[in-house]
């Protein structure tokens, strides 16, 4: 039997079908957008009870919510209630089946993602009667699941979002999903003994130390949770252009540390310092500038010459535990960093061999509240990027009040949710080290305190927020 003849022709038509077929395969498979409703007339509230899926016994919690809130912001409210801490991506999505309608997050869309951004939808575009369900993922990894139903509609919005009951704790993050949280919680539950203890874990210490303090799985605190609560969804102080769009990077890089630094009430304190403040913090510049007086030569290698260092270091307190003659300045590098952190704040400059102070500041020498406000006005050091975003992150943990022998691994963390790393290890977070820094160090003391400030410096944090605010 002859074979046919394939004609040329026919395999472009074949083709062709071939590739219709393809498109209208991609149609069917392509994931369809939500459908929004439109927005209501009026505002009302949502009484909406979250659980989280495949828990037995059930974790979950009933919070009330105004109808107008936007879905970032529910997803704050829904990390808070629960008691999650927002390490990882999420996803609201508004059915169950294999191919559905979902609202995109930035990240999603700087990943190359096509659909509805989340930030300007509203709940009660999405939900609007007795029974209706949204559902929340989150950390695909472990995989949480969660289903959020209404059960009340309310006339009246709720002025703030609020839990109004809950049951059990919420899961340890990175645990392993379901089946991982069973395990913990039949351990703890079992008084830790080896029976029960996770094959992860080698010996009870090791998975003691690994679990949340405090953590049990039958512990729900509701009174904590609204403290959450209240404490995820307070606005951030207004702030300058430069930091505002840090903020709006470290808010598309879905890290909140920043945005939750800025809204602390602390930061919205005061922005005063009365005069005997200002005396306190400017003393060791003001040390600087008066051993300089009108001017000085310095050494052959441009260091301050030994009997100025000597002068410096006993006025400011640095002999009390410096170890060593403090007569040179490239041997003392408390001296050394004063000298160089006036010279960044232009209270000083060098010209020929000499020292001298600046012109902007001889005329305010004597006057503490004046070297202040020049203080302020040339905050945050550095022109590279990476000594001003750091500089911006050390004025954000003093303006929050956060205590001095904390600023440096705050620092560090915020640092890490904008981008930063160390230069050998991607995964670890950056030094914190900045001109900024040095700055508030000396404001806070740090002369006569081993050079490691420690409390909390309202003063400090009152010129903080100056900087930071418009």
């Amino acid at each position: 039997m002859a074979s046919e003849k394939f004609e040329a022709p026919d395999l472009r038509k074949f083709i062709a079908a071939l590739s219709a077929d393809a498109g209208h395969l991609d149609d069917l498979w392509r994931r369809p957008e939500p459908q929004l409703l439109p927005i209501p007339a009026t505002v009302r509230g949502f009484r909406i009870r979250i659980d989280l899926q495949r828990t037995k016994p059930p974790v979950w919690r009933r919070i009330e919510v105004p109808g107008d809130i936007l879905l970032p912001r529910l997803h704050d409210v829904i990390q808070a209630a629960m008691g999650w801490t927002d390490s990882h991506l999420h996803r609201f999505r508004t059915s169950n089946d294999r191919n559905t309608p979902e609202f995109l997050t930035q990240f999603d869309l700087d990943e190359g993602d096509e659909g509805i951004l989340e930030d300007d939808v509203r709940l009660d575009q999405i939900l609007s009667a007795d029974g209706d369900r949204l559902w929340y993922d989150y950390d695909f990894g472990d995989g949480w699941g969660h289903l959020l139903r209404v059960e009340k509609v309310l006339d009246s919005p709720p002025p703030v979002p609020v839990c109004v009951g809950g049951k059990l704790a919420c899961p340890p993050e990175d645990c392993g999903g379901v089946w991982g949280y069973t395990e913990l919680a039949d351990w703890v539950r079992g008084g830790y003994t080896d029976a029960l203890r996770p094959e992860v874990f080698e010996n009870t210490a090791e998975g003691r130390a690994w679990l949340p303090d405090r953590w049990h799985p039958d512990a729900f605190d509701i009174d904590e949770t609204n403290e959450l609560i209240t404490a995820v969804t307070a606005e951030p102080i207004p702030v300058v252009e430069e930091l505002a769009s840090l903020l709006e990077l470290a808010r598309n890089r879905g890290a909140r540390g920043l945005r939750d630094g800025l809204a602390h009430p602390s930061a919205s304190g005061t922005t005063n310092v009365g005069i005997d403040e200002a005396t306190e913090l400017t003393e060791p510049f003001r040390v600087l500038l008066d051993v300089v007086g009108a001017g000085m030569a310095l050494t052959g290698a441009g260091y301050l010459k030994p009997a100025a260092v000597e002068q410096i270091a006993h006025r400011t307190g640095i002999t009390e535990w410096w170890i060593g003659k403090a007569n040179r300045e490239d041997l003392t590098w408390p001296v050394w960093e004063l000298r160089a952190t006036a010279r960044a704040l232009g209270l000083v400059a060098v010209r020929k061999g000499r020292i001298a102070p600046t012109q902007a500041i001889t005329r305010h020498r004597d006057d503490p509240q004046a070297i202040l406000r020049h203080i302020t006005g040339r905050l945050p050091l550095g022109t590279t990027p990476a000594e001003r975003h750091a500089g911006w992150m050390a004025l954000t943990v003093a303006a929050n009040e956060t205590p001095a022998e904390l600023w440096e691994a705050s620092i560090s963390e915020l640092l890490f949710d904008l981008g930063w790393h160390d230069r050998e290890d991607p995964y670890r977070a950056p030094s914190p080290k900045s001109p900024t820094l040095d700055a508030l160090r000396l404001l806070a003391g740090a002369p006569r305190t081993d050079g490691r400030p420690t409390g909390v410096k309202t003063a400090v944090a009152a010129i903080a927020r100056a900087v930071l605010q418009p």
